[in-house]
């Protein structure tokens, strides 16, 4: 929301408004008690303990509660921080009619559904309200962007029947579009928002009670351990914990902020210019979504969509993951070596002192990932099994001098739903868009003219789709480019052949790059803020070192085997060709493998790189798939190997020796 440092700044002549003053405490105690309400809303749902005590609850009752609290805290929130008294009554006001009416949609849902063919006054006045509440929550919590895509759907229910075709829909009223979008389960209630309010407060009240518990800077302090005193430490210290902490965190840009403060100026001390660290930062935190087993909450989205377990989807992404994060620390080792940046100076504590006191965080861990990919327990359970794991030791034992306390749990679910409110708007608005493709037929309109257009050229399909998620994603969040892009670009993806788990990761993956790709890289730009660089600079930067997920995405769509869906023999290929290409195609950026590189021998490697990509992305076609990755494999192996005998046939062993002499 909106507002100023301060609610009682710019208050003058003679005092503040009494208002004001008085009511400021009261509405943010009111909007910390409903953010709580949310998530225990979550937790009683994920229990189960309505049917245990003999009452009947359905989805969308449960959904138009965890909605309501979320648009009245939105507002609460901002009233208590606006200095204006006639504001700060709207928006309580606006915040008060938002969840009495949500409340009574939960209330009276069953009568809703019976009646909702006869479309009485009633139920069509309170859709008339709640639809501009929420359209208002979205303009006020995520700028106009947003708010323009949502805005542009609603016109084209309206007019889509007056659409040339192929993109014409089926003809709609205001009415009846303002009372399916809010009442009907395949759109404001629908899919979307029921994957945030049962499943994803849960993990984020789970990353909430670990970052209480001081896990962030085990975290950190662990990456240091084991990385602080090699050649360009820093960087790679940036790259695992910021790794970490993305896969808990869930957000790009707030991952920065965490933990940028501390590997940004560590790595402007080592050397690195205040471009490159902010790329780097961005690049790794911007990964943390896409790492498993904790990814954000697109892929629990994902795993609806699909209809598959999300231990399907995060082990899918296991291998394009780990390729990404490879990608970026070879870069930054292959820079560091170049420029010769110096390792940390602090001496960390030793590996093993930090495992001994942080043992409770990864016995968490443990909980979790033993629920969900062993035990195959619901997604939800296993985030509340995995909250309690870190809570009780976390209460007893202290990392840092930081401990959980009662208070600090109690803190923890409140602020968990804070943390949401603003993704609670963006899905229901998100279920407004698929609720108008369904209702016009427009989805199915987009997916045929995008599959006429992609038929005998999949390789400009995946052009469009990839350019489509970036300029969309740019300026939004992750969630919401995600379920516009699988309701708009997944189907014809799929139409065109590919495998539904690629296509959804495909758009995930653009979708997410457009965090780190100019003119509007919001994750680059919260990294340059710290680092003091320019921001389309710091962009650039961030495209340079997280090359690896704009090819990564054209390889598991060509070649399957890389999220996990073939022989032992193709999985080991792809690995083997993408190992190489990293290889190649990072030294080509950086300019230096083990000796610097002049401009041609950058064109050759970066060639030789792209060549071994192609082959693993099976350019070559299905029949000659492990074949041209062989050649392939063998060409960038010698291009390797002759480099490496032109050095040491220069002296390079007495250059080896010294270079490891200097960095011990």
């Amino acid at each position: 929301m909106r507002s100023n440092d301060h609610p009682d700044g710019g208050i003058s002549d003679g005092g503040r408004d009494m208002l004001t003053a008085v009511r400021w405490p009261v509405l943010s105690a009111v909007a910390k008690l409903l953010t709580g309400t949310m998530v225990l809303l979550s937790l009683l749902w994920a229990l189960q303990i309505a049917p245990e005590v003999g009452l009947e609850i359905s989805r969308e009752q449960f959904l138009s509660a965890v909605l309501g609290c979320a648009l009245a805290a939105a507002f609460f929130l901002a009233a208590a921080q606006n200095d204006s008294a006639f504001q700060m009554v709207l928006l309580s006001v606006i915040g008060l009619a938002a969840v009495a009416l949500l409340f009574l949609i939960s209330a009276g849902y069953p009568k809703y559904q019976m009646s909702f063919a006869f479309r009485t006054m009633e139920m069509q006045a309170i859709s008339v309200v709640v639809t501009a509440i929420v359209m208002i929550a979205l303009w006020r919590l995520t700028g106009m962007m947003m708010f323009i895509v949502v805005s542009s759907f609603m016109v084209y229910a309206l007019v889509g029947h007056l659409t040339p075709a192929p993109l014409t829909g089926i003809e709609t009223g205001l009415q009846d579009l303002l009372l399916y979008l809010t009442f009907d389960p395949n759109a404001m209630l629908g899919t979307p928002l029921a994957v945030v309010a049962e499943i994803v407060i849960l993990f984020v009240f789970f990353g909430g009670v670990l970052v209480a518990s001081g896990c962030g800077e085990f975290f950190i302090e662990l990456a240091s351990a084991c990385l602080g005193r090699q050649v360009g430490g820093p960087a790679k210290i940036a790259v695992i914990a910021s790794a970490l902490f993305g896969s808990v965190s869930g957000s790009a840009v707030s991952n920065v902020v965490t933990t940028g403060v501390i590997t940004i100026p560590l790595m402007r001390r080592s050397g690195y210019s205040p471009e490159d660290a902010g790329g780097i930062e961005s690049v790794a935190s911007t990964g943390g979504q896409l790492m498993p087993p904790i990814m954000g909450a697109a892929a629990f989205l994902m795993a609806t969509f699909l209809e598959v377990p999300y231990a399907d989807v995060a082990l899918a992404a296991l291998l394009p993951a780990a390729f990404y994060f490879i990608a970026a620390f070879m870069q930054v080792d292959l820079l560091a070596r170049r420029d010769r940046l110096r390792p940390m100076d602090d001496s960390p504590r030793p590996v093993m002192t930090i495992l001994r006191e942080g043992w409770h965080f990864i016995g968490a861990f443990a909980v979790l990932l033993g629920s969900l990919f062993i035990l195959r327990i619901p997604t939800e359970v296993s985030a509340i099994y995995g909250t309690i794991a870190i809570a009780v030791p976390a209460l007893f034992k202290s990392y840092q001098g930081q401990r959980l306390t009662i208070r600090g749990f109690i803190d923890c679910i409140s602020a968990a739903g804070k943390t949401v409110v603003d993704l609670v708007v963006i899905v229901a608005c998100a279920g407004f868009i698929i609720g108008i493709l369904n209702i016009t037929a427009g989805g199915f309109a987009v997916t045929m003219a995008l599959a006429e257009l992609g038929e005998g050229q999949i390789a400009l399909l995946l052009l469009m789709a990839a350019m489509v998620s970036i300029v969309l994603g740019m300026g939004m969040p992750t969630t919401g480019v995600y379920v516009l892009l699988a309701a708009l670009v997944a189907p014809a993806l799929v139409a065109a052949g590919i495998q539904p788990m690629a296509a959804h990761l495909f758009i995930l993956y653009f979708g997410m790059m457009s965090m780190i790709t100019p003119p509007i890289a919001l994750a680059a730009f919260a990294a340059s803020t710290i680092s003091g660089s320019d921001p389309v600079c710091t962009g650039f930067s961030a495209m340079r070192f997280g090359w690896i997920a704009y090819v990564v995405p054209i390889v598991f769509v060509g070649n399957p085997a890389l999220l996990g869906d073939g022989t032992a023999a193709e999985i080991i290929m792809v690995c083997a060709s993408l190992s190489v290409a990293v290889l190649l195609i990072g030294s080509a950026l950086a300019g230096y493998f083990i000796q610097n590189f002049s401009p041609a021998l950058r064109i050759i490697w970066g060639l030789a790189g792209l060549g071994v990509a192609l082959a693993a992305a099976g350019v070559a076609g299905e029949e000659l798939l492990m074949t041209g990755q062989l050649v392939a494999c063998a060409v960038g192996l010698a291009v390797i190997g002759v480099e490496l005998l032109m050095f040491f046939r220069s002296g390079g062993r007495a250059k080896l020796y010294h270079n490891w002499m200097r960095n011990r």
